[in-house]
Formats: C-alpha cells, sequence, structure tokens
C-alpha cells in the first residue's frame, strides 16, 4: 500500500476509542472531581489509571490547552495516577502546580516545552531536585523555548544533580557557556539539543566526546568559534551517530562545505542535518555517503544539493529537500517546529500541489501540523493556506476525511482571525472555505466562521470574493443555531454594524445595473437564512428599507422564478413576525403578492401563499385592511392551494415547524391551516428521515392529531393532516422514535 494509501486510511478510521474516552474526560473533568480549598481539582472518588493512560491524559490536557493549575491537581495523587512520561507543552501552570502535581512522580521524561513565562528553568529543577528519585530515573527533559533566571541562586540553574539524564534540549533557551560546562558534566548524557542559545564556544562538549550520539546544532546565532574550531571540537565525538548544523537563517558559513569534505570525520555518523548551508553540492554529499554506508538521513533543505537521483529520498537514505515530493514532504515531518524551514518547504510544495489530480490526506496531514505550530507566523499560514486549497479544491475535497478536513477548516479561520487585515491570506482561506464537501458536511464552528467572513465582507468589495463570501454565508446562516444571529451578534458588541447595509446594498448594485448572477442569488440566499425565525433580524432588515428594495427586485425581474423565490422567502420569514405586520399592511404590496399567488411557477405561488397566510393569521381584529379584502384574499388562498400538483422535489428547508403550529390553531381561516399542513405535508413526504423526526421532536404530533379531530376542521386541511400522520407513523414503525410532549401549549 502506497503513502498516499495510508494516509486516507489512517484519516478515514474513527478516533480510537481510547482516545475519544480520554478527550471526553480531559474536556469533562470538573463532572468527576471536587475542588481542594487551594481551588485545584481532585477525583471525587479514587480512580485507578493504568501508567500509560495517566501520561496519556496529561499529554491530551496539555495539547489541548485545558492543563492550567486547577486541573493539573489530578495528578498530585501518585498512588492513583502514576506519571512516568509527563508532557505539559504549552500549559499554562505556576511552579507551585508543578511542583506539587507532577514533581513527586518517578519520571522518566518531561517534556516542558514552551510552557508558559511563569514557570521557568530554574523552577522547574528546583521541582525535580526534591524527588531523589527523579535525580537518578529521569531520562529525557525537554526544554524548549523556557526562560532561565539567574537573579536566583546558582545551583537551581544547574543540571548536574539530574545523574540519570541521557537527553536534554534547551533549543530556543537564553543558554549561556557557564551552563554549559554544567550540562557537559552530566555521566550518562547521550544527547544534546542546543539549537538558537546563546552558547559561543562548544569546547565543553569534549567532556562527552565518549558518549554523545545525538548533538543539533540548529542556528548558533552567538558562536565564536572560526569554521576550524568547531570541526576541531566536533571531530573529536567519536561516537557522534546524528549532527544537525542546519541553519533557516541561512548565516554565510561554509562549515558544511569543510565537514563534507574532511576525510574520516565521524565515522560512526548516520544522520546528517546541513539544511539551509549553501556551497553544498550533490558531488560532496555523496563522497560523504559513499564514505559511511550506514548513513539514514540527510537535510539538504535550502542547499544546493539534492537534486540527483542517488538523493532522491525514495529509498533507505531519507533526504529533505525541494527537488521532489518526496523531499518536500520529508522535510514538512521533520522541520514542524522550525518556521524557516516549515515555510520554505511549504513554498516548494504549493508548486507542486497545482498539478495533484487525487486526494493527498498523507500531505495534507503535514500542512495541518505546519499551521498549528506556527499560528502566529504570517509566512507560514500564507503558504499553508494557498497549499490547503490546491488540496482540497473541486472534487479532491470529496476525497479528504472529514476529520481531517475539520481540523484544517479550523486552523484557516484561526488564520483569519489572526491576520485579518492581510488581504492575500484572507483569499486564500476564503477560496478553501468555499467547498460544498467543507460547507456542507464538515463539522467546525459555523458561527465563528459566518462572523469572519461577514467581516470580510464589510471591508472589502473585490467582486470575486465578494461572490463567495456571500455563498459562504448563505450556506452558513443556515446552518448557525437559530439562538444565534449575526446581525445581533454585530450590533450589540457594535463590532460590524454594517453588516446588514452591507449585503442590502449588494442586493441594490444588482437590482440598479439589472444583473442577475451569482452574487445576487447567494446574497439574498443569506439574507433569506438570516432572517430564519430572528425576529431581530427582520426588524434590522425593516430599519435598513429591505421591504421598498426587495419590492424593487421582484418589479425589477418579473420572469426570475429563482429570484422571486428567493425573495418570497424572505419576506415570509418577517410576515411570521406578528410586530412587522404593520410593516406589510400595504395595499400595493398585498396586491403585488396576490398578484404571485396566481403565479404558474408552483414555487412562487408557495411563498406568496405563505406571506398572505401569516398575515391573515391573527384574526379580523389585527387586520388593518378592510375585512373585505381579507376574506377575499383568505378564498383565493384556499383555491389556489388545491391547485397545487405536488412538486418532484424538495423545495424549501426548514430548521424547525414552530412558525406552522399557530397557523395549525387557525380553525375559522381554512385556508391558513391548509397552507400550513401543505407545507409539512410537502417536506415530510420528501425527506422523511429528516422531517418526520423533526415534527416529532416538536410535539407536532399532538398539534396535528387535535387538528384531525377537531369538529371545525375543514375536510380538505383534515386530509393533508391524515397524510402527515401516516408518515409520522411509517417513520416511528422504521425508526423507533418516540413522539415528545409538545413544548407548545395545546388549545383547549
Amino acid at each position: 500500500m502506497n503513502t498516499s494509501a495510508l494516509g486516507v486510511q489512517e484519516e478515514a478510521s474513527p478516533a480510537p476509542l481510547v482516545d475519544l474516552c480520554l478527550t471526553y474526560v480531559s474536556q469533562n473533568l470538573e463532572c468527576f472531581c471536587v475542588k481542594r480549598p487551594d481551588g485545584s481539582l481532585c477525583f471525587r472518588e479514587a480512580v485507578l489509571f493504568p501508567q500509560e493512560l495517566t501520561d496519556q491524559l496529561l499529554t491530551k490536557m496539555a495539547t489541548e490547552g485545558l492543563l492550567n493549575d486547577s486541573t493539573v491537581g489530578v495528578f498530585r495523587n501518585c498512588d492513583y495516577l502514576r506519571l512516568r512520561r509527563a508532557c505539559i507543552r504549552t500549559a499554562r501552570i505556576s511552579a507551585e502546580a508543578f511542583q506539587k502535581a507532577l514533581c513527586p512522580h518517578r519520571l522518566l521524561e518531561l517534556d516542558a516545552a514552551r510552557v508558559n513565562a511563569d514557570l521557568t528553568i530554574p523552577d522547574i529543577l528546583r521541582g525535580l531536585a526534591t524527588n531523589k528519585y527523579c535525580q537518578e530515573s529521569l531520562q529525557r527533559l525537554v526544554l524548549t523555548g523556557l526562560t532561565i533566571s539567574f537573579l536566583e541562586e546558582p545551583i537551581w540553574c544547574r543540571f548536574r544533580s539530574l545523574q540519570g539524564l541521557r537527553s536534554l534540549s534547551l533549543a530556543n533557551v537564553d543558554f549561556y557557556d557557564s551552563g554549559l560546562i554544567d550540562v557537559c558534566s552530566l555521566p550518562r548524557l547521550e544527547s544534546l539539543d542546543l539549537s538558537n542559545t546563546s552558547v559561543t564556544n562548544l569546547s565543553p562538549l569534549l567532556g562527552l566526546k565518549e558518549r554523545l550520539r545525538s548533538l543539533t546544532l540548529h542556528q548558533l546565532k552567538r558562536l565564536e568559534m572560526s569554521t576550524a574550531q568547531l570541526l576541531g571540537v566536533i571531530g573529536q565525538l567519536d561516537v557522534l551517530q546524528h549532527l544537525d548544523i542546519s541553519d533557516d537563517k541561512q548565516f554565510t558559513s561554509d562549515v558544511a562545505r569543510q565537514l563534507l569534505g574532511q576525510p574520516g570525520i565521524l565515522p560512526a555518523l548516520v544522520s546528517l542535518d546541513v539544511s539551509g548551508r549553501k556551497q553544498v553540492t550533490d558531488a560532496a554529499v555523496k563522497a560523504f555517503v559513499e564514505e559511511r554506508p550506514g548513513m539514514t538521513f540527510l537535510g539538504l533543505l535550502a542547499t544546493d544539493a539534492g537534486f540527483s537521483d542517488f538523493l532522491s529520498g525514495e529509498g533507505t537514505l531519507k533526504v529533505t529537500g525541494e527537488a521532489n515530493e518526496t523531499q518536500i514532504c520529508e522535510a514538512l515531518r521533520r522541520y514542524s517546529e522550525r518556521e524557516g524551514f516549515v515555510r520554505e518547504a511549504l513554498f516548494h510544495l504549493f508548486s507542486l500541489t497545482h498539478v495533484m489530480e487525487k486526494p493527498r490526506p498523507d500531505i495534507l496531514k503535514l500542512v495541518v501540523l505546519g499551521m498549528k505550530n506556527h499560528p502566529a507566523t504570517l509566512n507560514v499560514q500564507l503558504a499553508a493556506s494557498a497549499c490547503v486549497f490546491n488540496l482540497t479544491k473541486q472534487d479532491l475535497a470529496a476525497g479528504m476525511p472529514v476529520r481531517l478536513l475539520s481540523t484544517v477548516t479550523q486552523l484557516l479561520l484561526e488564520a483569519m482571525r489572526t491576520f485579518p487585515n492581510h488581504q492575500q491570506l484572507q483569499k486564500n482561506c476564503l477560496l478553501s472555505l468555499c467547498s460544498d464537501r467543507i460547507l456542507q458536511e464538515v463539522p467546525f464552528h459555523r458561527f465563528e466562521a459566518a462572523k469572519l467572513v461577514m467581516q470580510w465582507l464589510c471591508n472589502h468589495e473585490d467582486q470575486n470574493m465578494q461572490r463567495m463570501a456571500v455563498a459562504i454565508i448563505s450556506i452558513l446562516a443556515a446552518k448557525v443555531p437559530l439562538s444565534i444571529n449575526l446581525f445581533v451578534f454585530y450590533h450589540e458588541l457594535n463590532f460590524c454594524c454594517f453588516a446588514p447595509q452591507q449585503l442590502l446594498h449588494i442586493v441594490r448594485q444588482k437590482a440598479t445595473q439589472g444583473v442577475v448572477d451569482a452574487t445576487l442569488k447567494f446574497t439574498l440566499s443569506a439574507l433569506w437564512n438570516l432572517t430564519d425565525e430572528s425576529p431581530t433580524t427582520c426588524r434590522h432588515f425593516i430599519e435598513n428599507q429591505g421591504l421598498d428594495l426587495f419590492i424593487k427586485v421582484l418589479e425589477s425581474f418579473p420572469t426570475e422564478s429563482s429570484i422571486q423565490q428567493k425573495v418570497l422567502g424572505l419576506l415570509n420569514n418577517i410576515a411570521e413576525v406578528g410586530e412587522l405586520h404593520g410593516e406589510l399592511m400595504v395595499q400595493s404590496f398585498l396586491d403585488h403578492i396576490n398578484k404571485l399567488l396566481l403565479s404558474q411557477e408552483v414555487e412562487v405561488s408557495y411563498f406568496a401563499a405563505g406571506i398572505l397566510a401569516h398575515l391573515t393569521s391573527r384574526g379580523e381584529e389585527a387586520w388593518t385592511l378592510s375585512s373585505n379584502l381579507r376574506s377575499s384574499l383568505l378564498e383565493q388562498l384556499h383555491a389556489v392551494i388545491m391547485k397545487w400538483p405536488p412538486p418532484d422535489c424538495e423545495m424549501v428547508a426548514y430548521r424547525s415547524f414552530n412558525p406552522f403550529f399557530p397557523l395549525l390553531e387557525c380553525f375559522h381561516t381554512p385556508g391558513v391551516q391548509l397552507w400550513a399542513a401543505w407545507a409539512m405535508q410537502h417536506v415530510c413526504s420528501k425527506n422523511a428521515s429528516r422531517y418526520c423526526s423533526m415534527l416529532l421532536e416538536e410535539g407536532g404530533l399532538q398539534q396535528l392529531e387535535l387538528v384531525h379531530t377537531h369538529p371545525q376542521t375543514h375536510k380538505d386541511v383534515k386530509l393533508l393532516a391524515e397524510s402527515i400522520l401516516e408518515s409520522l407513523q411509517r417513520h416511528r414503525a422504521r425508526t423507533g422514535q418516540a413522539a415528545q410532549t409538545s413544548r407548545r401549549s395545546l388549545p383547549q
């Protein structure tokens, strides 16, 4: 099975049950715990976790941003939750919480990379020193990106107490020569990472020459040794198997060239990384490898080497570079935490993804890794978002696993939030989001996405991007929960108060120009969905002269049935709001709607009938025009509905049946009841799995039974009610779904 197939299989598989359980526990920890007086959590009952699961729980909490002074308290009980390999990467915990919760454990490994500034390296060393077992048992310590304060007692800045330490990472730490002398006295140290530290002299490494097997010196920014002096030290490390002297800042140095040309140096080496070092040639690399047949890895990204078949990376010798897909993917995998190399690799990957014809979840997963690790680096996010679009455009998205698409969509939203004013990045993200597969099937925070897209729309008028933005909003608006409303959100926070005006402005432009295009259709759909069961949004629409504008649209495009359907659909939403009926009680408006009621297009007639049904449902006392007009409209409404042929397909989608229930209670106006019953019967017959379930959950069964048995129910309404009840009965028999108690009070 090739790499691509393996990637599809891995990402398409459900998440492991253990992972799902740990996610649930970590996200709902307070449900299982009580609080100590200091605010930290403690399991309510004694819970004995297997040691490996304890490690996994801690890692899960750290990676999902859930580890803090309160939640880390569950690990204080070493008898029930025993840690061996502790990962607290990027966590926000204090020195006190760290010492109480983690230091009592007999740790083999501790990964504290990039924890918050409140927990310093001296804090960690001080805490570990309180446990005599840790001094011997701790074998691996990762302190990448931490701070180190020399204002504290010097003894706490020393590592020599950790006598069992075999691997130490101090990458991106303000670490100096004095500390290196201390580190090089450790009796068992075999692996050392000094990347991007302030070390100026590497001579202390000679104290490790008989046991140092891995040395990482990526981007040593303050090194004061000459090339000859540096190679003089490195050359004595005879047991060294891995050497990394890469530099993503591409400082001028010929250390790589001279190293490759020095015969017999580092005879045990199996892995060498010189990425970013110029003056490296294929010929020199080949000669170096042939002298060491056991080589398994070469880092050649951003060098002049890696273009010969010998260095393709396809065999047992893995290579990072830019010559082919294999090298680029290896670079993204190995350099995921080095932003310069991630950017370089993504730049070359973008060229390759232009011509990809098959889904490549394995590659998309590597892009995701770079985006996750460098959320605030513009160049990484810019290149990554461009690659995401190429990897998910058109039919490629259909072949991507939903779980992977969900992750990448959330990362695109994070990039939009982080760089709101960078136009190209915003375009890249919008291009990726404008995918039916992503918008319709992939789980992500749709409300947040709609806010970000609306924000972009309010600040830009690029015609092509405008079309995509309103297309995205039109789909997202239909999927945002009814309890949340975009316009209300903007209005209350004074964040984007021109959002309604912006959408209406687009409609006004198109109506004035007499243009029917995708942008107009998407904008009308967006407004239709945004006003669905949202009285406040409907009021905003009226306040922004939306009604006059939409009447103009109806008049401007009398033969465009798709435009008329969307306009009438929104006006249906307005008509559902009783307090806005007065705005619609205009003779000229009702005459226009009455004319559309007689349309030969069932969809147009249906929506026109809905408006009239809502306006006449409140009783004669609420009708502000003549009662004769109301009676005439009701009679015509009934006659028209009875002539509608059953549509071939589902012509409308509803998020709730709640607006229909008051109409079913209008026993004195059968035309109103008839429209509601016809609408319910239509969607239940076309999409029973969705709408029958919805109707049962919302208490519609009781409503329909009442209509069916009520002595005043018109026979035409009764027949439709009977048809819906039969659909519900078949659905319940098929699914076993029980009827819910109505949340609405039934009429007496």
